[in-house]
């Protein structure tokens, strides 16, 4: 007896469940087939849409999506993620105008959806629009931790840092166990000069359970300072073996990619091109000496001024800023922490300042 064919739901569910897994290649191969017997199946077309969206292929998601919302112009997913997919272009204000429609259409108290549409919109750097949206979902729903620390995340981006740690401290109320909004408050409080506070939150968080390096690397400076340990104490051990385990994690082919992608400006809109980039190279495009540089935490960087400076800001765990922007709040601390001007204007002269400084120390200079 033949195997019967699974229905679109079927096909749908084991999407899904392949989805969640991270297989994204299977939940693609899965939604094909599917769809090569149900053509007209929505929710087949939307797991497409957001497939492809994993796999940042956004003009086919941009066209999956596109299919489901002629088949169900009220699909609130779909319209959703045609949103998301039409931001990866840089039109902003259709993916606004179908968010907003998808809200004003009753999903306002759908926190998932809310915030689908909140992160896409944070991710476009949409600070307010999305600081509006997680502020709806918070509001409608006060038991959901997600809502609450992701409307502290936007606060803060906003330069609101008290309503920022109001939110993120609600946040964990609600669920003491949301292990990425209390490293978010750790570094609050760490940048705010509350080293006590900052070690705290930090240590409440399981070494496993830390996947930020800038994170765990100012937890064992907290501890060596604020505790008087020695280097080699066993009390460091966990974290140092945990701060290994994520400098393995970042593989390199994928820097490289990610700093081409930088570069050319690829798959984002025009204004996500990084300025800053351009501070790697001298006027006749051709990379200066190579230098190497010893971080106070021992870790060494090689490259020309600009790569230092840009390997500095990766190994502290900020790559969405731009260099400029990472100068400015690196160079804004030191001014606070040891009352020394750092100009931050360009690798070159952020850096040697820092040496005579004794902030980094520089190893050699060819």
């Amino acid at each position: 007896m033949p195997e019967r064919f699974l229905s679109s739901e079927e096909y749908d569910e084991q999407a899904h469940r392949l989805y969640n897994e991270g297989d994204y290649d299977g939940a693609l191969e899965m939604l094909k087939e599917g769809l090569s017997l149900y053509p007209n199946a929505v929710d087949l077309y939307v797991g497409l849409g957001y497939a492809r969206l994993a796999r940042e292929e956004y003009a086919w998601a941009r066209r999956a999506f596109e299919r489901a919302t002629v088949l169900d112009p009220g699909h609130e997913d779909a319209l959703v993620g045609l949103g998301e997919a039409l931001l990866r272009f840089g039109e902003r204000t259709e993916a606004l105008r179908l968010f907003t429609t998808v809200a004003s259409m009753g999903f306002d108290d759908d926190v998932e959806l809310m915030l689908t549409m909140g992160r896409a919109l944070y991710r476009a750097a949409m600070y307010s629009e999305c600081r509006d949206i997680f502020a709806q979902a918070a509001a409608s729903r006060p038991d959901s931790a997600e809502a609450a620390a992701a409307l502290g995340y936007a606060l803060h981006r906003l330069g609101d840092e008290i309503g920022a740690g109001r939110q993120i401290r609600r946040a964990l109320r609600v669920d003491a166990d949301l292990h990425e909004a209390r490293v978010y408050l750790g570094h609050l409080l760490y940048d705010r000069g509350d080293w006590e506070g900052s070690l705290r939150e930090f240590e409440r968080v399981p070494p496993q359970e830390h996947w930020d390096p800038l994170a765990v690397w100012r937890l064992m400076e907290l501890k060596r300072t604020l505790w008087h340990l020695e280097a080699g104490d066993p009390r460091l051990a966990p974290w140092e073996r945990r701060l290994r385990e994520l400098e393995d994690l970042n593989d390199p082919v994928d820097r490289l990619l990610a700093e081409v992608e930088a570069r050319m400006g690829a798959g984002h809109p025009e204004g996500y091109f990084d300025p800053s980039q351009l501070e790697l190279f001298d006027a006749s495009g051709e990379s200066g000496p190579i230098r190497v540089v010893r971080l106070s935490d021992g870790h060494l960087l090689r490259g020309d001024w600009g790569e230092i400076v840009r390997q500095m800001r990766d190994h502290a765990g900020f790559t969405h800023e731009t260099l400029q922007q990472f100068m400015r709040r690196v160079a804004e601390r030191w001014h606070e922490q040891e009352g020394v001007e750092i100009p931050f204007g360009d690798p070159r002269s952020f850096l040697r300042a820092a040496v005579e400084a004794g902030l980094v120390r520089l190893e050699v200079e060819e």
